[in-house]
Formats: C-alpha cells, sequence, structure tokens
C-alpha cells in the first residue's frame, strides 16, 4: 500500500510540474497585434517650436533663504544680489514648506525683499515630506498649503491636487539615501538630475532618470544647488556652516532653459517642454543639441523635443556655446535609449561634435549627452570646481515616437 501511495503522488507531483511548465510556457514574450500597449508609430505628435524664435536664460532651481530654519546668512536679498553680480536670469527660492506649516506664500513670498527688477523670481518652495522632497515651480502665486495637505496622502490625491493649482511638481535629489523621492514619477514633470556642486553623488540619478525615459515618463532633468548657506557679512556671524557658501551656491550647478520670452510662464514652460541643459556653474560653457532629419545642413530638433521618426538617419549635433577653456579637450558621451552609444572628442573655441543614427520608426528612441573636460574658474564659489571635477554639462534627451498623452 505504501508504494502504490508513493507511485499516486509522484503522478501528481509530474501532472502538477507538467500543469506549471505548460503556463509558464503560455505567457506572451510580445504584445498581440490589437494589443493597445503594442510598440506603434505616433501620429498625433504637435509640431516642433522654432529654434530662433527664443532666448537662453539661465538660473538656479533649489535654493533656501532664512524662511528654511536652518539656513544662515542668506535672506533673500542677498541671494537676489548674488544673482546680478554673476548674471543669473531666473531664481526658484525654495524654502522648506514644513518650517512655516504651509504657509509659504505668508513667509518667503511676503517677505519686502522678494523682489527685483531684473533676476525673474518663480514661485515655488521645496515639498518637505516622510517620502521624500520635491520642488514646485510656478509663474504665479498658489495655494501651497492645498499641497502641503496632502503630502501623505495616496499619489492619486497628490497627482491630482498638482493638477488642480496648475504648478509644475519637480523631484529633488531622488538617489537617496536620505530624503529620496518615495513618490510615483507619473506626478512630476522634472526631476533634479544635478543636485549641488558635488556631482559624484548624482551619478544614481541619472540612472532614475534613463528608467522614466525608458519606459516613456518624457520627465525634463534639471539642476539646483539647495544652497542653504550665505557668506556672513562679519566675522560674529560666521556659522559652521558658513563655509559651504565658497562651495556650494546660487548656481552650482546652472539650469540653462530656452524660453520664448524674458518671463517668468516662459521659463516654467520651457522647464516643462524640456528644453533645458545643465551646466556646471554660471560661467560654464551651455551645452546645446540638435538634429537635423533630413539633413540638408538645418537643425530641425533640439534638446527637449519630439517627433515622428522617419525612418532615415539623422544627423545630431552637440555644441558647447560660451567660455569654453582654451586648448583644452572635452568629451562628450552619447547614451542611447540609456546605454552608451558613443564616445567623441572635441577641441577649439567653440567645440562641435556630429555623429549620425536611425532613430526606429516602432516604439521609442531617445538620446543626450553628458560633457566632461576642464572645468570653468567661479570666482564667487571658488571650491565648487573641486567639487564637480570634470563635469561640464549634460543635456536632456532628444525624444522620438514619445506619446504626447502618454
Amino acid at each position: 500500500m505504501k508504494r502504490v501511495a508513493g507511485m499516486v503522488c509522484s503522478g501528481l507531483l509530474i501532472g502538477i510540474t507538467t500543469c506549471i511548465g505548460t503556463a509558464a510556457t503560455a505567457q506572451s514574450k510580445t504584445p498581440l497585434p490589437n494589443d493597445p500597449w503594442a510598440p506603434t508609430a505616433i501620429n498625433n505628435m504637435p509640431p516642433v517650436a522654432s529654434l530662433t524664435n527664443g532666448v537662453w536664460l539661465k538660473g538656479d532651481l533649489h535654493l533656501h533663504s532664512r524662511h528654511s530654519k536652518e539656513s544662515s546668512n542668506n535672506p533673500e536679498s542677498k541671494i537676489i544680489n548674488f544673482c546680478k553680480t554673476v548674471g543669473v536670469d531666473y531664481i526658484c527660492i525654495t524654502d522648506h514648506d514644513n518650517h512655516v506649516d504651509g504657509d509659504v506664500p505668508n513667509h518667503t513670498w511676503a517677505d519686502p525683499e522678494f523682489k527685483s527688477d531684473s533676476v525673474l523670481l518663480l514661485y515655488g518652495a521645496e515639498w518637505t515630506t516622510t517620502r521624500g522632497h520635491g520642488n514646485v515651480f510656478s509663474a504665479h502665486p498658489y495655494d501651497h498649503q492645498r499641497l502641503y495637505f496632502v503630502r501623505d496622502q495616496r499619489d492619486v490625491v497628490i497627482q491630482s491636487v498638482v493638477k488642480e493649482l496648475g504648478i509644475h511638481l519637480s523631484a529633488n535629489h531622488p538617489m537617496g539615501p536620505k530624503d529620496h523621492f518615495g513618490f510615483s514619477y507619473d506626478m512630476v514633470s522634472s526631476m533634479e538630475v544635478w543636485n549641488s556642486a558635488v556631482w559624484k553623488k548624482n551619478e544614481n540619478a541619472l540612472l532614475i532618470w534613463d528608467d522614466m525615459l525608458s519606459s516613456g515618463r518624457k520627465i525634463t532633468g534639471r539642476g539646483g544647488s539647495d544652497a542653504h548657506h550665505g557668506v556672513p557679512d562679519s566675522p560674529d556671524k560666521a556659522t559652521p556652516n558658513s563655509k559651504q557658501a565658497t562651495a556650494n551656491y546660487v548656481g552650482t550647478p546652472t539650469t540653462w532653459v530656452f524660453a520664448t520670452a524674458r518671463t517668468r510662464e516662459a521659463v516654467v514652460d520651457a522647464l516643462t517642454n524640456g528644453r533645458v541643459s545643465v551646466s556646471a556653474n554660471p560661467f560654464a560653457p551651455r551645452v546645446e543639441f540638435y538634429a537635423d532629419l533630413d539633413q540638408d545642413g538645418k537643425m530641425d530638433m533640439m534638446m527637449g523635443d519630439n517627433t515622428k521618426p522617419t525612418g532615415k538617419p539623422a544627423k545630431f549635433r552637440v555644441q558647447l556655446t560660451g567660455k569654453t577653456v582654451a586648448d583644452s579637450t572635452y568629451t562628450v558621451s552619447v547614451v542611447k535609449n540609456g546605454n552608451p552609444f558613443g564616445t567623441f572628442k572635441t577641441t577649439g573655441k567653440n567645440p562641435v561634435i556630429e555623429f549620425t543614427d536611425t532613430p526606429a520608426t516602432v516604439g521609442r528612441t531617445y538620446y543626450r549627452v553628458v560633457v566632461e573636460g576642464p572645468s570653468t574658474p567661479y570666482p564667487q564659489v571658488p571650491v565648487s570646481q573641486t567639487l564637480s571635477g570634470n563635469m561640464v554639462g549634460l543635456s536632456n534627451p532628444i525624444c522620438f515616437n514619445f506619446d504626447p498623452n502618454f
């Protein structure tokens, strides 16, 4: 009897194994032809905006004034006056909202120093939660407490409030290990891929960014100094953190936007659309990335743009505009769909590299670039050069076949 029972059990095990194997092999390896999620060409692409009707503006999208409790020697007037001395066009002072129970309008924005006749001041704050931090960018005042009060709600609730307020929400220092961004990236329009002058700690942020881009989320990469401390007016006002102002302050790094006008609205629009690059400081060369779709010698799109692929090779151009270091070599690394595509060397007063590739006609394709080389001096924040190392700048991606309604 024991032998028979053993045979029956053996048979059952064989049957179960067979069933599992059949179920596993029955799983689809490729989407079905009528699957709505199958890769397909996107035919409702909006036209690419003008490449000439605009102005490059440089700024900093992560700054703390005295309204953030842990900052020191950094009133808004000092930040704004410093911007004028280094030619920064726009900033967003993003004080911690939890330091004022979410009432940012009656603190940072109500400060009599929150004004400038030349520097564009965005409205925003650092959304500070138990699941991570994010920055809000807006061209107009908004009810920040609406966002603050739902900080511990489910992502779908937060996303609805972001939409209701009409604000640009951005993920801050997403890589952690502390204060990482622990929310869905579906509710943000950009992410901080370069936080502070310390480039080394940002490398994992690029991995997260590539994951988002590869999955169809056209999220803008931006920078932010996250500066908290200013230079004291006199030695007696110095704090243990005062030395940080010589290493990380306004513009380390600098976020460039190609805006249609010199207005707050145009800055936020450009940031949302991705016509953005990031440089180590305000004096470092600006990274510009273009594509010539029909190879007629005229560029048809730039970083941040998205179009339908033609099925033919396109010529891409990377150029450094501004103050380059004389007699130096710059290395341009091209990333395609999250993977290394090619490495190019360039020298000269106006360094340029070009390469050719054919974006796929079905499925998404994107290209972005990272530029390394000699650091550009930033006399006002001298130690920042050492912290940024050989990182010069990076571009946002040029995209093909990304669904604008994703």
